[in-house]
C-alpha cells in the first residue's frame, strides 16, 4: 500500500474519536481567556503541550495560584501514560531514525495510539506503516490547534459573568463518570479525593501531587496483592 494511501486510512479510522475533540478545544480556548492567560499563550500552550487533559489541569492551577513547579510536575504526570503507549509501540516503530521516532511521538494521542496501534497489529510487515499514525497524528493535532484557536476568540466575546471554569471540574468528572461502577476504581478515586481534602492547606498546592500518588499506591496494591483492575 503506498504511503498516502496509508496516511488517509489513518485520517479516516481516526475521524470517528474526534467527535469530542472540537468542543473539549474550544473549552479550553475560553477557559485560557477567562482566567487570564493572554492569546498567544493559550495558543502557545495547545501548540507545545498539545494535551487537553494536560492544558485544563495547568489552565486551573495556574488559576489557584499554584507555583510553576506543582503545574509543570502535574501536566508530566498525567502525560506519563504516554511513556506506556511508547513501549507498546515501540515494537513496531522502533526501525525508524530518531525524526520519525521525535515526530510520531509529539503527535501521539489517546486516539491516535487507538487506531493506529489496532493497524499496526494487523499490518505490522508493512514497511510504510508509520505513515497511519502520521494521519491519525496530525488529524488530531490540526482539529485541536484549529478547535483550540476558535476558543481563544470566543474568549474575547463571551462574558466574563457566565463562569465558564466550571466546566473544568465538569471536563475530569466527565472523563471518570464510567469507572463510577467499579469498585476497586471507586476506591482509588476516594483515596484521591479525600487525600486532597486532608492535604489541601499543603503549601505550594502540593496536596495534588501528593493525593495523586497517594491514589497510585492504593492501586498498586489492589493490583499485586488482589489482581484488581
Amino acid at each position: 500500500m503506498k504511503k498516502l494511501q496509508i496516511l488517509k486510512k489513518g485520517f479516516l479510522d481516526v475521524m470517528p474519536l474526534t467527535i469530542p475533540v472540537i468542543p473539549f478545544g474550544i473549552i479550553y480556548g475560553v477557559i485560557a481567556i477567562e482566567i487570564g492567560l493572554s492569546p498567544i499563550v493559550a495558543f502557545c500552550m495547545s501548540f507545545i503541550i498539545f494535551a487537553g487533559s494536560s492544558q485544563i489541569a495547568f489552565a486551573q492551577l495556574f488559576s489557584a495560584g499554584a507555583s510553576p513547579l506543582v503545574m509543570i510536575s502535574s501536566v508530566a504526570v498525567i502525560n506519563s501514560r504516554h511513556f506506556l503507549y511508547g513501549a507498546v509501540l515501540s515494537q513496531y516503530l522502533n526501525k525508524l531514525n530518531y525524526f520519525w521516532k521525535i515526530l510520531l511521538g509529539y503527535l501521539m494521542t489517546d486516539q491516535a495510539f487507538s487506531v493506529s496501534l489496532s493497524y499496526f497489529k494487523k499490518n505490522y510487515k508493512k514497511k510504510n506503516a508509520h505513515f497511519h499514525m502520521l494521519g491519525s497524528g496530525f488529524t488530531l493535532w490540526f482539529l485541536w490547534q484549529l478547535s483550540t484557536l476558535a476558543g481563544i476568540i470566543l474568549g474575547n466575546i463571551v462574558p466574563e459573568q457566565l463562569g465558564l471554569t466550571f466546566a473544568i471540574p465538569l471536563t475530569f468528572l466527565s472523563l471518570i463518570i464510567s469507572e463510577l461502577r467499579k469498585k476497586d476504581h471507586l476506591i482509588v478515586i476516594a483515596v484521591s479525593g479525600l487525600a486532597s481534602l486532608a492535604l489541601y492547606d499543603f503549601p505550594f498546592k502540593i496536596y495534588i501531587i501528593v493525593s495523586a500518588f497517594l491514589a497510585l499506591g492504593v492501586s498498586y496494591i489492589l493490583i499485586s496483592k488482589f489482581k484488581k483492575f
